[in-house]
């Protein structure tokens, strides 16, 4: 891997439509080089289609994504820079694991024994000569890990690789992500898992309908909603909502406030009368807050990291 922290990825106003349906609506983030980001949404909600002009694989109606400064297209050596999964059956179905690798190695101009290191350490040896078509789902996500893992690139971009992995291949998928984001390298994933997610990622962004909902630091991200116990509850979150904050009732006496600053929420609790029992910080599960962010109305939210 060479030379990751030269590699960061950012997408700046991007814009897909297909006829009079915008699929992603004026997209910006950045992925940060020595990280882990995951990129979550809604099913249709847009990633497929942002890693795809991401890589140049779709053209996008407005704004741009560049690896290391440059669009992918036109990277000097873009095997080497990007390793890239967004289909799990890009493999002629008739071809074997090891024949599929090497086609790509020559293409590349990547050495051969590059085929067999990634094929021993996505646990695909024995499996190499038997033809892709017959492999199980989860084979076929390692065979497409190994494809990205070819070149040793240090920004990887892929899109839902624990599709059909058992407990041993997410373990492994994430030891590998981590170790690759360890060394300094670019890390951009998309997963519907949320509680692998969890354990994986440093950051996250999060997009619904095309646009971008939220973006951060997981652990900073997960901290910023509070508690709060008092005996009129709904008064309150009437109060709050009120001055921008989103409440969720949490039992008949409890809410969880997000958007809102924890001295804030007291303030505002003082001034119209609410006594509080608690006020507190509170952090939520992804699944929760996913949840909250992708179900209720917001605004683009930003956490960055410290």
């Amino acid at each position: 891997m060479t030379s990751p922290i030269d590699h960061p990825v950012i997408v700046e106003h991007l814009t897909k439509r297909y006829g009079d349906h915008t699929v992603v609506d004026d997209l910006s983030f950045t992925v940060e080089p020595g990280r882990v980001t995951g990129f979550l949404g809604p099913n249709g909600s847009g990633k497929s289609t942002t890693m795809k002009m991401m890589l140049d694989l779709a053209r996008a109606n407005g704004g741009r994504a560049t690896i290391a400064g440059k669009r992918y297209r036109d990277l000097a050596d873009p095997a080497r820079t990007v390793g890239a999964m967004i289909e799990s059956d890009a493999f002629h179905p008739g071809r074997s694991g090891r024949n599929h690798l090497r086609i790509l190695a020559d293409a590349t101009g990547i050495p051969r024994h590059r085929v067999d290191d990634v094929l021993a350490e996505l646990g695909l040896t024995d499996a190499a000569r038997r033809n892709a078509g017959g492999y199980s789902l989860g084979m076929r996500q390692r065979l497409g890990l190994a494809a990205a893992l070819l070149g040793e690139p240090p920004v990887l971009i892929l899109d839902e690789p624990g599709n059909g992995l058992d407990p041993e291949g997410i373990r492994t998928l994430r030891d590998r992500l981590r170790a690759q984001a360890a060394g300094g390298g670019t890390v951009f994933v998309s997963s519907h898992l949320l509680d692998e997610v969890e354990h994986l990622a440093d950051d996250v962004i999060v997009i619904n309908k095309g646009r971008l909902v939220v973006q951060g630091s997981l652990a900073e991200l997960q901290q910023a909603a509070s508690l709060v116990r008092t005996v009129d509850a709904g008064r309150l979150a009437a109060v709050l909502d009120q001055a921008g904050a989103a409440t969720e009732a949490h039992g008949p006496d409890s809410l969880i406030v997000r958007n809102m600053p924890i001295d804030e929420i007291g303030d505002l609790a003082f001034t119209a009368g609410v006594a509080l029992h608690e006020l507190s910080p509170r952090a939520g599960s992804l699944e929760e807050l996913f949840l909250s962010w992708t179900t209720t109305p917001s605004v683009d939210q930003e956490v960055t990291p410290s």
